[in-house]
């Protein structure tokens, strides 16, 4: 059978007069977008803009929400809020891509939480069920985008979600499965031969490599790649080119489907 995966990136984080990425570039390379809901970045106009771009590429769309911090872009940890302010926030976020992307015949299939929502929710269970209760309460049939080893992805297979694993190729791990903070030294990869090794261990190999060389069992079914890092694009034409070179297919993850949890070795 063909190795296979999907390629994710965020985008539409353009808002007013400040351009974030080259959507327009990344859109032809990648499988899936996960667009910004205006908390972090985008406005309406970038949302639809983004939205049209990637119907037009054939595309799969996903809302892609946040903490409510477009001054810190997201990446700030917002603490204290309350957990039904924060649901409402996220219900708010999702439904207004749902309904844009629906005016377009270009339905969303998945949300995936930006930055250090994501981050908090993949090691917090309670954090982890808002999101997820965020969307059920939306629409319960999409699909949630988490990492594995995450309080995140067990939420999701608790309430009966459909997941989608994601791994990245440009972030090391730590021995617990989650990504080192973008803080430390040497948590981001810069060598594309680094990157492209880590990723055929996790596609090909079905292992994540740590940082203190453990090598955590994973079953993938997406890739990141970050669209708003210098070069990005440059970076995701190479990665493409070295998967067709290894016989690795990119295409969408497809839905629906509902592994059980053993089934999933990365959700342990």
């Amino acid at each position: 059978m063909t190795a296979s995966i999907d390629l994710n990136c965020d985008m539409g984080e353009s808002f007013g007069a400040h351009r974030i990425g080259d959507d327009a570039a990344m859109m032809p390379l990648i499988t899936s977008a996960n667009v910004a809901c205006g908390f972090h970045g985008g406005d309406p106009p970038v949302i639809g803009a983004t939205l049209a771009l990637a119907k037009a590429a054939g595309v799969a769309v996903g809302a892609h929400p946040s903490f409510m911090d477009l001054y810190g872009f997201g990446r700030r940890r917002i603490m204290g809020e309350r957990p039904e302010d924060l649901k409402a926030q996220l219900v708010y976020q999702i439904g207004a891509v749902k309904v844009m992307a629906d005016s377009l015949g270009w339905p969303i299939t998945h949300v995936k939480t930006h930055g250090a929502l994501g981050n908090m929710a993949a090691e917090d269970p309670a954090l982890a069920a808002v999101c997820v209760g965020a969307l059920r309460a939306v629409d319960p049939t999409l699909a949630l985008v988490a990492m594995p080893y995450s309080a995140l992805m067990r939420a999701a297979e608790a309430a009966g979600v459909t997941v989608v694993c994601e791994v990245y190729a440009d972030r090391r791990y730590a021995d617990n499965g989650m990504l080192m903070p973008r803080g430390l030294a040497g948590a981001v990869i810069h060598d594309p031969e680094e990157s492209l090794r880590q990723v055929l261990s996790m596609v090909l190999d079905g292992h994540v490599p740590t940082v203190g060389g453990k090598r955590l069992p994973v079953s993938a079914d997406t890739l990141c790649i970050h669209g708003d890092t210098q070069g990005a694009v440059d970076i995701a034409r190479r990665l493409r080119d070295k998967l067709d070179a290894a016989g690795i297919a990119v295409r969408p993850f497809r839905l629906p489907f509902h592994p059980s949890p053993e089934d999933r070795p990365c959700s342990a």
